[in-house]
């Protein structure tokens, strides 16, 4: 079975915990790979540069395009990825939620999250009008959909009206947490104190940061040697959390990373209090997996998909409530040595559930369904006449995807970067 996997919606250091879980999944098979499985990645050159090791365990197609500019990366979809699938691919698998309008090859599609429907508010304008008409048609026309959890799952197969048996939920993991780097040298690194709070986000709407900025307000009040660390990369909420940490006079005792190395962030979770999480939409939540793995207590928002991975092995609490996160994390602050070891287990016990090895599996699965399967066409599965918005060129013998120039550097991350990957 010839599998093509579309990773051209793949703009490294910028898609957050999606990219972590994605190429965990490849590495997996990589190192351990199907008898009846070939895979062929397509992607930007960004990805071979970061992602050198599985340019070098696949065979790999890259084109040259700066992958901030979606709609580059959309008409390359239409056009230099559906040409090449007419080189003998049986599947196709779009990680990153859209089916192009162009391909005739059978497809999975993996869906992240429905954000666009539940929370629209997060999105611009013509972004949320692209997502709002390309993921039913995404759904519709894919043999398999693929989600991540039970809440994306069933959002999918509601929303779209999908057979159940067409959209399976394949659990998200991430590969085994490192301990090359130490708290101690995170500690000197960062400037960090004896305690800390730590939240794993990039500055995204829908991560909540304001929630907890409030609830870490009335700690800092009363508890002069801890602080929050925010790790991550900007997003639209940038500058709305910049205000928020000023106004709240938390310019000394919030310390803001940016975007550092996963170990460093690894050692920063090791050595927190707890992780603390508020966003109020999650299709997973890859972070609180690994503050599980690491035996960090977890302090969550409920209500999404984190609901499913945490419950039971971690504290859920309401959103956009800062009185009970301030209330939680004070506890939290309590904590004695014998409590915390026995969160730790409980927390590694319900992280040992979630595995790359179980993922690879589950995708595997997924495309052997998808190629035994050959359904009738029915009238929902036709994909909608091109319009202003959306419309692809087609494919030409001579079209092919523009190589960058100086004029098409990659922009800082803007408000279209949010949640679900295009």
């Amino acid at each position: 079975m010839k599998v093509a996997v579309n990773l051209l919606w793949l703009v490294p250091g910028v898609v957050g915990g999606s990219e972590t879980a994605v190429t965990g999944l490849l590495r997996e098979l990589a190192e351990d790979p199907p008898d009846d499985v070939e895979l062929t990645l397509f992607a930007l050159d960004e990805f071979g540069a970061v992602h050198r090791d599985l340019v070098a365990a696949f065979p790999t197609r890259l084109v040259p395009l700066t992958g901030r500019l979606k709609p580059l990366r959309v008409v390359a979809e239409n056009t230099w990825l559906a040409r090449r699938l007419g080189e003998g691919f049986d599947l196709v698998h779009h990680m990153g939620g859209v089916v192009p309008l162009v391909g005739s090859v059978p497809s999975v599609v993996t869906v992240h999250d429905l954000q666009p429907y539940d929370l629209p508010e997060n999105f611009s304008l013509a972004k949320r009008l692209y997502l709002q008409r390309t993921l039913p048609t995404s759904v519709r026309r894919a043999r398999v959909v693929i989600a991540p959890s039970e809440f994306v799952r069933r959002g999918v197969i509601e929303r779209f009206r999908i057979a159940p048996e067409r959209v399976r939920m394949v659990p998200w993991a991430c590969e085994p947490p490192s301990s090359e780097v130490s708290v101690a040298e995170v500690q000197a690194r960062y400037r960090l104190p004896r305690r800390w709070f730590v939240y794993p986000a990039f500055t995204w709407w829908h991560k909540d940061h304001t929630v907890l900025l409030q609830a870490f307000a009335q700690i800092a009040a009363h508890e002069y040697d801890v602080v929050l660390v925010l790790t991550g990369g900007v997003g639209p909420a940038e500058e709305a959390v910049r205000d928020q940490i000023a106004r709240l006079g938390l310019s000394d005792r919030v310390r803001r990373t940016g975007l550092i190395p996963r170990r460093d962030v690894l050692a920063i979770i090791r050595g927190a209090v707890a992780v603390t999480w508020p966003s109020r939409y999650e299709g997973f939540g890859l972070p609180a997996l690994e503050a599980m793995q690491l035996g960090t207590p977890l302090l969550a928002a409920g209500g999404t998909g984190l609901s499913e991975l945490v419950e039971g092995a971690g504290r859920l609490l309401p959103t956009r409530d800062p009185a009970a996160w301030a209330e939680a994390m004070a506890a939290m602050l309590e904590v004695d040595d014998d409590e915390r070891a026995a969160l730790a287990v409980v927390g590694r016990e319900r992280a040992a559930h979630y595995s790359l090895a179980v993922t690879a599996a589950g995708t595997v699965a997924a495309y052997r369904q998808a190629v035994a399967e050959a359904p009738a066409p029915t009238e929902d599965t036709e994909a909608p006449a091109p319009t202003e918005d959306t419309e692809a060129p087609a494919p030409t013998e001579d079209t092919e995807a523009p190589a960058p120039t100086e004029g098409t550097e990659a922009p800082a991350p803007t408000e279209d970067d949010n949640g679900v990957a295009t």
